[in-house]
């Protein structure tokens, strides 16, 4: 039987996010999604299964895009358990307890930061989290709620920031001039609009719900960050030297933005004589990223040896200790690329997406709502936003002519419903990038964020109906944004009556 390019392809990953969810132990259900997508594509054949999976697996591995995202996994663990060995974060969240005088600054001040960090999402995710640990951690804020403004600031902010990875990768998928299209879809890109206006409002309301109220009350009331045991001990396990201060946190941090702006440009062509912006549009942000990396890992050796903050052989200890912070993320990045792959490429659940969207009779105007929610449930079972670009942007552009309102608005909701899957999705690789930024435990993220994604994504429901008919971008906002606050209030009235 032949199961490729069918609806079978998509349930390798719903039993994984299943298990996930159920059991919370997300190694083994994506080890047992991986097994059932082998099962599928070799016939239930037990030899070709074992083949299958390890062919996919170091397939994955041999990907120069994933292996250089690995190796920037490294480094920038590499470079936290420095700063923290160095003295640096703790001497940074000191200072900023004097800087930031509540769990609503220091809330807002992560998502401050992420919004400044908009040209990749990993460097986001992993950058903002080592930063700002220090100071929600002394406003008990639990790792949770962390790891959910990290996560929802750091694609959205870049899936609108027309200088980032997001919009090189959304300009290549169009055809004709690209990037010009992607600027037109800014205004229409509900979720990411909405996800960051909401973060802004749960931060400033100091209001939970669902799972998340529950590691909040923890957090506030008894000082548990994580309602339970945390793979992420390394970090808070290090010695500290005394002899730390700010700019041993800030320098190296500042420097690795700069260094990686630097060095995806570089790969883009910008020092050959390319304009920035073809270059950032042309980069390879993955190779980018290793080498904006590695040399902030230079920097910082300059930076603490020759004043001795820390010793030769304390420098060195860290890069184990660095590598060891990062094997949780690691592992499950492997798992999730390989279970990636099955659906992806050996099941091609694309093919099966694209056929059922070209043999509908959907109306236009209704048309959006339904790629938005399409998009939203590929992106969901297969963990990538990028991927979901690649098959559903060239099925908008086709049905739609260009240069129409209508066309912005299909490919607005094809970027909205992917970043929304991609948000909810435990096989997300920006998802588990935001849950080791955060240092949490990555299924208690999944779970506390799902409830808020949800919310959004009703909310751009409703706003992408309005849309399809009205074609007019203040209608659709207002809607939207109607439609979020009113079930947000729904929610804190129930809430005040339970209490």
């Amino acid at each position: 039987m032949n199961f490729v390019g069918t609806f079978w392809s998509l349930v390798p990953p719903i039993i994984a996010i299943a298990l996930a969810l159920i059991t919370k132990e997300v190694y083994m259900s994506l080890f047992i999604g991986i097994i059932s997508g082998a099962l599928l594509y070799a016939n239930f054949s037990p030899i070709g299964t074992t083949e299958a999976i390890f062919e996919v697996m170091i397939s994955k591995l041999g990907d120069s895009w994933n292996i250089g995202i690995l190796i920037f996994l490294v480094f920038l663990g590499i470079l936290v358990a420095l700063m923290t060995r160095a003295g640096g974060s703790a001497s940074y969240g000191e200072w900023a307890n004097k800087k930031i005088t509540s769990r609503r600054g220091a809330m807002l001040s992560t998502f401050g930061l992420g919004a400044l960090i908009f040209v990749d999402d990993y460097f986001n995710c992993l950058t903002v989290g080592s930063v700002m640990r220090p100071v929600t951690d002394r406003y008990n804020i639990s790792r949770a709620k962390l790891a959910y403004i990290i996560d929802a600031t750091a694609a959205p902010v870049c899936i609108i920031a027309p200088i980032s990875s997001w919009a090189a990768a959304v300009s290549g998928y169009t055809s004709g001039d690209g990037f010009s299209l992607f600027l037109q879809t800014i205004p229409y890109n509900l979720y990411a609009w909405l996800t960051m206006i909401m973060v802004v409002y749960m931060a400033m309301s100091d209001f939970d719900f669902g799972p998340m109220a529950r590691f909040e009350h923890n957090a506030k009331t008894t000082g548990d960050l994580y309602s339970g045991s945390s793979e992420y001990h390394s970090e808070r396990e290090l010695p500290v030297s005394g002899k730390g201060k700010v700019i041993d946190l800030v320098l190296p941090v500042l420097f690795l933005i700069a260094s990686c702006i630097t060095c995806m440009v570089y790969t883009g062509g910008f020092f050959d004589g390319v304009d920035f912006i073809t270059a950032f549009a042309t980069c390879d942000a993955s190779l980018g990223l290793v080498l904006g990396s590695f040399y902030a890992l230079i920097f910082t050796f300059l930076l603490y040896i020759p004043r001795k903050v820390i010793t030769f052989k304390e420098f060195a200890e860290c890069i184990p200790e660095g590598f060891q912070m990062m094997v949780s993320a690691i592992i499950i990045l492997i798992l999730a690329w390989t279970l990636g792959g099955f659906c992806s490429d050996m099941l091609n659940a694309g093919a099966f997406v694209e056929a059922a969207l070209e043999g509908s009779t959907i109306s236009l105007g209704i048309f959006p709502l339904v790629l938005f929610a399409i998009a939203t449930g590929l992106a969901f079972a297969t963990g990538t936003s990028w991927g979901t670009f690649s098959i559903l942007i060239p099925i908008a552009t086709e049905i739609f002519s260009e240069g129409s309102t209508l066309l912005v608005i299909a490919i607005a909701a094809v970027l909205a419903g992917a970043i929304c899957g991609d948000h909810i999705s435990p096989i997300s690789d920006t998802t588990i990038m935001a849950s080791a930024g955060a240092q949490c435990n990555h299924v208690n993220h999944v779970s506390t964020q799902m409830p808020y994604a949800m919310v959004v994504a009703l909310s751009c429901a409703v706003g992408y109906i309005v849309a399809g008919f009205t074609q007019n971008w203040i209608f659709t906002v207002v809607s939207a944004l109607v439609t979020m606050f009113g079930i947000l209030t729904v929610l804190k009235t129930k809430h005040k009556n339970q209490n």
